[in-house]
């Protein structure tokens, strides 16, 4: 370990976990050796650190610790690695469960942001990899944003956490999304299941999809409409989105998608409104949550637009 990583095993040691150093001894591939370590930006979670040692270069993620958002990260372990054989997800290299760390190639590519995802060309290639992926080994597990709505739901109001206004007012639009989309219900793929504009790195020939922390089997529609609202993309361009993954103009699918954004948004509120309340992260989940909350209530309580929304939906195109 080099001088000038002193501040980061000094950081990580404040967390209460084992310092950077000897947790680096603790993997095959990196014990022994010379390593330069930089902390990378992103994840609300976890801590992701580059390690490079001799012909290595890869990201170690030592995983937080949400006792009131349990994470099962044998199955991100295992949903990795099927992603990893599409060659869209980030080689495994290993995995060391007893010290909560997940060790993957590095991708030597640019992070995406809202706003180079939009950029021409680029929807039609984040298609082409959410495609691939969707093609896939199924995963290990399944994911069902109504289910985890619910989980978190019970969690916020047996513990008292703070909900937005009117949250559980809203609930009965919720439960007639819910409704539509499961009296059309398709057959699942594996997805991703949070797919910000940070979780695609270009490296200039492809577009890789990264972190599968909530990795399961889902609507691929949900991942699209993920997507569009995680990326804050406009109708226009969910359906240019639709376009390129289905090979075909898709009203009812982009509808479909929408719903599931929807849902998406409606469900992550909850997951703000948990980790405001226990997570020892400097960050306004709050704030956060609520852009997606008054979002998503935009819709839900406009009327004319979401019962176009359901109806069109219903579409078997």
């Amino acid at each position: 370990m080099d001088k000038q990583d002193a501040g980061i095993v000094e950081d990580l040691s404040r967390t209460g976990t084992e310092p950077l150093k000897d947790l680096l001894e603790r993997i095959p591939s990196l014990a022994g050796r010379s390593c330069e370590v930089s902390e990378l930006s992103g994840g609300l979670t976890n801590r992701n650190y580059r390690v490079v040692a001799g012909g290595t270069d890869c990201v170690v993620r030592v995983f937080g610790n949400e006792p009131e958002l349990p994470i099962d990260r044998d199955h991100e372990h295992l949903n990795s690695t099927a992603a990893a054989s599409t060659g869209v997800g980030a080689p495994v290299l290993d995995y060391i469960p007893d010290h909560g760390m997940l060790v993957v190639g590095y991708i030597d590519g640019v992070t995406m942001s809202d706003e180079l995802i939009k950029k021409p060309g680029n929807l039609r290639r984040v298609a082409e990899s959410c495609r691939r992926l969707h093609q896939g080994p199924r995963f290990v597990s399944e994911f069902d944003m109504a289910d985890v709505q619910d989980r978190y739901l019970a969690t916020v109001r047996e513990r008292g956490f703070r909900l937005p206004d009117r949250y559980l007012e809203n609930m009965e639009a919720v439960h007639r999304v819910r409704d539509v989309l499961a009296a059309t219900p398709v057959e699942t793929v594996p997805c991703n299941n949070d797919l910000l504009a940070e979780n695609f790195i270009d490296d200039g020939e492809q577009i890789w999809i990264i972190d599968y922390e909530y990795a399961g089997n889902n609507d691929p529609c949900f991942e699209l409409g993920n997507i569009w609202s995680e990326c804050h993309l406009s109708v226009e361009e969910l359906e240019e989105l639709i376009t390129a993954y289905f090979g075909r103009p898709s009203p009812g699918k982009v509808a479909r998608a929408q719903l599931q954004g929807l849902m998406s948004k409606y469900g992550w509120t909850l997951w703000a409104s948990i980790q405001q309340a226990t997570s020892s992260i400097d960050f306004d989940f709050w704030t956060w949550g609520m852009e997606k909350y008054d979002t998503a209530v935009g819709i839900l309580s406009s009327g004319s637009r979401f019962e176009r929304l359901l109806e069109d939906a219903r579409i078997a195109d």
